[in-house]
């Protein structure tokens, strides 16, 4: 298992560096902040937005067979009835009676030791074969569900340890939490004005199938697409800006025949895979892991996890399922509405069966902020780095004045000025050069240009490259080709 003061320490470093330099910032922190909230400061935004662009770009914009919408937030309660995530969108919860601690199950466990988790397997007879821990836990985690009213002695008796306390805790029974965020409509606050905080962006459009598919004449198999905020109020949060209650996803929903769902989950997995990949992410930290027949969602027969190793082990990035028919099937029966295709092949109406690829916005950032950051030495000194790929970079360049005279400012604002159309720059004439190229090693940016003496005689400048440090000198004119030829 991880070790909990490596975690600590990884996030800790993120955490610092993101207030820092303008990544992100502790939501109301005026006040004290609200935990597990979070606010994207100007690097944090820019490097947000590039990482859906790359998104959309790849899913939609790049294919024929996809297009987009934007769904609303807050929806009829009959689509989460009919969803399934009124009746079953739970986690398993438990409480420490002396700390007054709350944790989600499967989490506690993951803080456990290999005896306590021995102990645990040989009391819910869950000694079976597993492929890693996770399996094992997940197999615990079930039977404390199914014997809920002696879940607490199991759990008292084999020693949990409560992570707050680093002591044995007084455990509650084991029990089920929804998760769905509850809110009201209108000037009254009574049982018919409830409605939720969507939970996931997948219901919006399987709602509007047969609108999207109408007007954009798409036939099968074909996606729809969006990327949107969803709410959910989750036992336990932490590391950073991994798990949250408010956070956004990029999902796609694959419609296509059922015998075809199979074909197409091997694909939408791999194609995933390879995107992450190609935001410059170390590959041997990525891999795709199958769902155990524990872990499948109500609605999922087969589920791909893409998973990066952080520092604090092996975390999902983004699922890739089979829904099957299951969803559009659900919507029919509780609107009394068709939502079938007309397969004009074979003459007849078909409910479209669904393979979904849902990646969390806020989870590829922090996987991009934890790849890419690098501490080395340099002469002595330490070095923050934030070695992002060029085409995911918050700042694409930035321009140093070497001094604040003899028109070296003049001239480095006009390469910005001129440069701002086709990268992102930023212009620094603050502090000593050294000084400045740190800043803008720490935020990531891959490209330092410094207007000097030979500028002003031979209009040439210094362009720097952030990960090697190598200097060399070409003319103004090359910089956006030299630029371009990076990304």
């Amino acid at each position: 298992m991880a070790n909990k003061n490596d975690k600590q320490k990884i996030i800790d470093i993120l955490t610092s560096i993101s207030k820092q330099r303008g990544f992100v910032f502790q939501s109301s922190e005026i006040y004290g902040g609200l935990g597990s909230t979070w606010d994207y400061g100007p690097l944090g935004i820019e490097l947000k937005r590039n990482v859906k662009n790359l998104w959309w770009k790849s899913m939609v914009t790049a294919r024929d067979n996809i297009v987009g919408m934007d769904a609303a937030i807050l929806m009829h309660p009959g689509v989460w009835e009919a969803s399934g995530h009124v009746e079953n969108f739970h986690d398993p919860l438990v409480d420490n009676k002396e700390s007054k601690k709350r944790y989600r199950v499967d989490h506690l466990l993951e803080d456990q030791d290999e005896d306590v988790l021995s102990q645990l397997a040989d009391a819910t007879n869950s000694t079976g074969s597993f492929k890693d821990d996770e399996e094992k836990i997940q197999a615990i985690v079930a039977f404390l569900l199914e014997n809920e009213n002696s879940s607490d002695d199991i759990l008292k008796d084999c020693g949990v340890i409560d992570p707050h306390t680093n002591a044995k805790g007084d455990w509650t029974k084991v029990r089920q939490f929804n998760l769905m965020f509850k809110t009201h409509v209108g000037p009254v606050s009574d049982s018919s004005s409830v409605v939720y905080l969507r939970p996931e962006t997948a219901q919006g459009i399987f709602v509007n199938f047969l609108n999207v598919q109408g007007t954009s004449r798409q036939k099968l198999p074909f996606g729809i697409a969006q990327i949107g905020k969803a709410f959910r109020n989750e036992i336990t949060t932490g590391n950073f800006i991994f798990r949250t209650r408010e956070f956004e996803q990029m999902e796609m929903e694959f419609f296509c025949k059922s015998d075809e769902t199979s074909k197409w989950l091997d694909y939408w997995s791999n194609e995933r895979l390879e995107w992450f990949k190609s935001l410059g992410i170390t590959p041997d930290k990525l891999r795709l892991r199958p769902h155990g027949p524990d872990e499948l969602a109500h609605y999922s027969s087969a589920c791909y996890d893409v998973e990066y190793k952080f520092d604090f082990g092996w975390s999902e990035l983004e699922g890739i399922a089979d829904r099957g028919t299951y969803d559009l099937d659900q919507h029919m029966k509780h609107s009394n509405k068709k939502l079938t295709y007309f397969d004009q092949a074979n003459n007849e109406h078909i409910v479209p069966a669904v393979v979904e690829s849902s990646a969390g916005v806020d989870r590829a950032v922090l996987t991009i902020l934890a790849d890419s950051f690098v501490q080395e030495e340099v002469n002595g000194e330490k070095r923050n780095v934030m070695k992002f790929d060029p085409k995911i970079a918050p700042i694409t360049a930035a321009i140093f004045p070497l001094f604040n005279k003899e028109g070296m400012p003049e001239i480095a604002q006009k390469i910005t000025n001129d440069l701002k159309n086709k990268f992102a720059t930023f212009y620094d004439a603050g502090g000593s050069i050294g000084k400045r190229y740190r800043r803008q090693d720490e935020a990531g940016t891959p490209f330092g240009i410094t207007v000097d003496h030979d500028t002003l005689t031979d209009n040439t400048v210094t362009l720097r490259d952030r990960d090697t440090m190598d200097q060399k000198r070409i003319g103004i004119d090359a910089i956006a080709d030299a630029i371009s030829d990076c990304l």
